[in-house]
């Protein structure tokens, strides 16, 4: 079997530490991005196909990973978007009655390479330390001084722009044409899950590629707009930011997450910073300051929007913010048809507590 025939592998970091563990199946491979970890229990086939994940290597919490396969169901996106996956205890067999095929065959399928037996405990404590930051997984165990130099060359996530590299090319439809609501998404890298939850509530969704204009967008007439989730920095996304600005000028319901909502801060003025090591899991608390009530949300981002600027700013309330570190969650304009979230109202993985956001844009859309 597989697992008997594993190879040595290492996770290099970029400030020179070194952990090790085994490849998945017999596979020889190296993969480089931004070390990042997730903490949720479940849910890993949609992270792997988060498109805000695009260009990362997760590093799993959970301690064991593909013990109920993967279906199509499961998916957030055409491909993996993950650029390589780090787990302790990796399962090849799985027991789930759905399960269309094991995870081996489905990464197997999407050509990621993988590594198992890490110390992910001490792994993500370091990162915690000392921050997210580029790596390298490899099964060239003797090259370090090669590996070392390749991963010299790979570039920060700050101020990289990775919208352009999983928006669709084409715009598309989603939903029943039908539909008494029309909504126009910009995708700088969108998930399934957020087109099922406008659908269900009766919205016929164009999704428009990240470089379209909003005169391109106005064009097809919706009744709405929506910014989606990503990858990268939010500040290199100039179209996106005046797609933003000219929405809010003409007053026209827009609603942003994540990604999104980080352009419609830098729109407004508000500057975005990369985070220590961001926010990645299915239980982060955030308080909602309207109705005073707690959300356990799904959350991943890397960046945040500065919170001081957003105080002080006469035209933007803050609306949520995140129990743990108090940075910004949600903000609205006073005096526009516009708000936004940092985490993920549609969770796939997650629970479902924020979900009444999507309600609350068609409100404001039919107002």
């Amino acid at each position: 079997m597989k697992y008997q025939t594993r190879r040595p592998a290492i996770i290099l970091l970029a400030d020179g530490t070194i952990f090790h563990g085994k490849s998945v199946g017999d596979k020889e491979g190296t993969s480089f991005g931004e070390v990042c970890f997730n903490t949720g229990m479940t849910g890993y086939q949609e992270i792997f196909t988060d498109p805000s994940y695009f260009g990362q290597l997760m590093v799993t919490t959970n301690a064991h990973i593909g013990n109920y396969g993967a279906t199509d169901i499961e998916t957030e996106s055409s491909s993996v978007k993950i650029s390589g996956l780090i787990c302790r205890n990796f399962s090849y067999t799985y027991s789930r009655q759905d399960a269309q095929e094991s995870l081996e065959s489905f990464l197997d399928r999407s050509d990621l390479f993988a590594i198992s037996d890490v110390d992910t405990r001490a792994l993500v404590s370091h990162i915690r330390d000392n921050g997210a930051m580029n790596a390298v997984i490899s099964t060239e165990i003797d090259n370090i001084p090669g590996l070392k130099k390749q991963l010299s060359d790979v570039p920060d996530m700050a101020g990289l722009e990775l919208a352009s590299k999983v928006s669709t090319k084409e715009s598309y439809f989603f939903g029943d044409e039908n539909a008494s609501l029309k909504v126009a998404a910009l995708d700088i890298g969108i998930k399934k899950n957020i087109l099922r939850n406008l659908t269900k509530r009766d919205v016929y969704v164009k999704v428009f590629p990240y470089n379209t204009s909003y005169e391109d967008m106005k064009a097809w007439n919706p009744d709405g707009y929506f910014l989606s989730n990503g990858p990268g920095d939010p500040e290199p996304l100039q179209n996106a930011i005046q797609v933003a600005k000219d929405i809010i000028a003409e007053d026209k319901p827009l609603f942003g997450i994540c990604l999104g909502h980080q352009v419609i801060a830098l729109a407004n003025g508000i500057s975005t910073y990369k985070m220590h090591n961001g926010h990645r899991g299915i239980n982060h608390p955030i308080k909602n300051i309207l109705t005073g009530k707690g959300e356990i949300t799904s959350q991943n981002h890397g960046f945040a929007i500065n919170r001081e600027e957003a105080t002080a700013h006469p035209d933007i309330e803050i609306t949520h913010f995140h129990l743990n570190d108090n940075t910004v969650a949600g903000i609205r304009l006073k005096n526009k048809n516009c708000f936004s979230v940092q985490y993920h109202p549609e969770a796939s993985p997650g629970p479902n507590d924020a979900t009444y956001l999507f309600d609350q844009f068609i409100e404001n859309i039919k107002k």
